[in-house]
């Protein structure tokens, strides 16, 4: 793992997002905590509008609570609406954050998992996308990973609860 300078808790950053080694979308958050390894920020909803996943709405209002690993190939979402309420967890399946002064760089590999606020509903998401994203073809020790890694956190998740997607 490549020396990275921790972020400041408090400081503005910027969370980019990439697909694939191009730009998906970037968007401001505030620093929580940066131990050197693990990142934790906290975001409203950046997109535009709201967008109904069917098991989940997100929405304006919302807020993400969002940690990233410098070590681990994903990262987990906590996300209440507006009034603080725990909606649930969302996570990426995604090569390890490279954090700079300037913030963070996640590339998605478009496997995700979603823990439902009681920790009943554990989704796996996308793996269609995936299928056919052309990942396993451009990089297959990539693929493998995230394949794996999206089934030990599945596996976490049902064992542990929601909890140990953070431990």
């Amino acid at each position: 793992m490549p020396d990275t300078p921790p972020l400041t808790p408090g400081a503005p950053t910027t969370v980019r997002l990439t697909k694939a080694g191009r730009d998906k979308r970037g968007y401001p958050a505030t620093v929580l905590a940066d131990d050197g390894v693990r990142v934790t920020v906290r975001a409203d909803w950046a997109a535009p509008g709201a967008r109904d996943f069917g098991f989940v709405r997100f929405e304006p209002g919302d807020v993400f609570t969002e940690t990233y690993w410098r070590d681990r190939w994903y990262a987990v979402k906590e996300v209440r609406d507006a009034g603080g309420a725990l909606k649930g967890w969302y996570c990426d399946i995604a090569r390890p954050a490279v954090v700079t002064a300037d913030g963070l760089t996640v590339d998605d590999l478009d496997l995700d998992l979603w823990v439902s606020a009681d920790g009943t509903a554990v989704l796996r998401l996308d793996e269609d996308e995936f299928a056919t994203g052309g990942l396993p073809e451009r990089d297959p020790a990539a693929a493998a990973r995230a394949a794996r890694t999206l089934d030990e956190l599945e596996a976490r998740a049902r064992a542990g609860g929601p909890r140990a997607l953070l431990a």
